[in-house]
């Protein structure tokens, strides 16, 4: 009888751990719905497939991600949570969310022109002044939106600028974004991407004190454009470690030769 009761209390304890998200559906199997196609990347978070409505027929972006623990499943809700709360031309579209046997499906819009950085690799060259100030145009209007919604990016560069067929920028991958609760509110996390991050990121491992805003992502913007431009972000032959030291010892980078600009 002792142990039968043990048993009931273990059961109960860990249906209290099941946490419900509001965003995320559990226990339904997403390839019910969904039927990849084909992998489309490969990251250390999991791997990207194009995947197919069985029903409507049309494509989505399917990340899928092995999630063990209900700790490890808290940190990709910020990223469903921000995807499902936007609603705007120039941010990719979360259509499905679901975790199913250990599986984490995060399913957004497919993008079929692909990644800024593929495309420039495809064709061997960087952008042109005029294809550079549409993809800068289209994304301050995606990152307007996100500020005004106290949201910040915090990992802006050309491989998370995706175009359609139409030539329409959509910003991706919110997986380390940060919402705040105010316009005024100031994060203190060193994250996101070395060669791409503004100096205040970089300080806000040294010192607490001195937390960054959504400015951030302006300077993660301008670096994005010199990329665009050269194929390479700033100071792309120095290690991580060494880029760093020098985004925050030097003058804010520039192009290799502004006089061809």
């Amino acid at each position: 009888m002792a142990s039968l009761l043990m048993r009931i209390f273990r059961l109960g304890a860990e249906k209290k751990r099941v946490k419900q998200y509001e965003n995320l559906q559990r226990d339904v199997d997403p390839r019910e719905t969904w039927e990849t196609h084909g992998e489309l990347g490969d990251g250390a978070f999991g791997k990207v497939y194009k995947a197919q409505n069985k029903t409507t027929g049309s494509l989505a972006a399917a990340k899928v991600m092995e999630v063990r623990t209900e700790e490890q499943l808290e940190d990709y809700i910020t990223e469903i949570d921000i995807l499902s709360a936007c609603r705007h031309a120039n941010i990719l579209a979360l259509l499905d969310a679901t975790f199913f046997e250990g599986w984490l499906w995060i399913l957004v819009e497919f993008c079929p022109g692909g990644a800024l950085d593929t495309i420039m690799l495809e064709l061997e060259r960087g952008l042109s002044e005029q294809q550079i100030s549409e993809v800068c145009c289209q994304t301050l209007q995606a990152l307007c939106y996100l500020h005004k919604h106290h949201t910040i990016h915090r990992d802006l560069k050309a491989g998370n600028v995706l175009l359609t067929m139409e030539g329409q920028v959509k910003l991706a991958d919110f997986g380390v974004s940060a919402k705040n609760t105010n316009s005024l509110q100031r994060r203190g996390t060193f994250i996101g991407t070395p060669y791409w991050m503004a100096p205040e990121v970089i300080q806000c491992e040294t010192s607490k004190e001195n937390p960054y805003g959504p400015k951030a992502d302006i300077w993660s913007l301008g670096v994005t454009l010199i990329e665009a431009a050269e194929m390479e972000p700033p100071h792309h032959s120095l290690n991580p470690m060494r880029v760093l030291l020098k985004i925050t010892k030097s003058p804010p980078p520039t192009l290799s030769n502004p006089r061809l600009w």
